[in-house]
């Protein structure tokens, strides 16, 4: 599966996901090049609280000093187990529990017809762009089955003060959402 690739037809869901996505990947020189174009991409968020939260994340992006932001997100990501974004290590003391954990996420994307080969099942970005290539009912399934981390998540994101917990506040909108659509 391409990563941080918008799709070009869409259903309501797939742009904030892809957008979420990508805002959690690593700023990567790719992701800095990549911004101007996801940043265009939010007019077709059609939820106006989501496009919202969109747009002010996108201006604190503008906003920020390139290598403070990079700084920023390693200390959110890359060097807190309480904030990372590998979602089977948040509340895990068990790894029998955790290993079972990862083979249904593995499992989710092996239903779906892809396979992850640079990525472990359980990276955020990739279950949420997971969750954008499939259909809408598959997509539900999906963010059901992640819910619980995506909730421990923000609350962690929340008392670390930091701005991507309104971005799962979106996923979690939305998914909300797409259950009264599809059910």
């Amino acid at each position: 599966m391409p990563r941080g690739v918008l799709l070009m037809e869409t259903n309501r869901i797939q742009t904030p996901l892809l957008l979420t996505s990508y805002l959690f990947e690593y700023p990567s020189a790719d992701w800095w090049e990549g911004v101007p174009t996801h940043a265009a991409a939010v007019v077709d968020v059609e939820r106006p609280q989501s496009r919202e939260v969109f747009e002010e994340f996108f201006g604190y992006i503008g906003e920020t000093e390139r290598q403070e932001f990079e700084d920023a997100y390693v200390r959110a990501f890359d060097f807190s187990q309480n904030t990372n974004l590998y979602l089977t290590t948040h509340n895990r003391t068990d790894f029998g529990k955790q290993s079972e954990e990862m083979l249904r996420y593995k499992q989710l994307f092996l239903d779906a017809g892809y396979d992850l080969e640079r990525e472990l099942p359980d990276y955020l970005p990739a279950l949420l762009e997971l969750a954008a290539a499939v259909p809408e009912r598959t997509s539900l399934h999906i963010l059901h089955e992640i819910q619980p981390k995506l909730e421990l998540l923000r609350d962690r994101l929340i008392e670390a003060k930091l701005p991507y917990a309104f971005l799962l506040d979106v996923v979690l909108t939305e998914a909300s959402a797409l259950e009264g659509r599809t059910a």
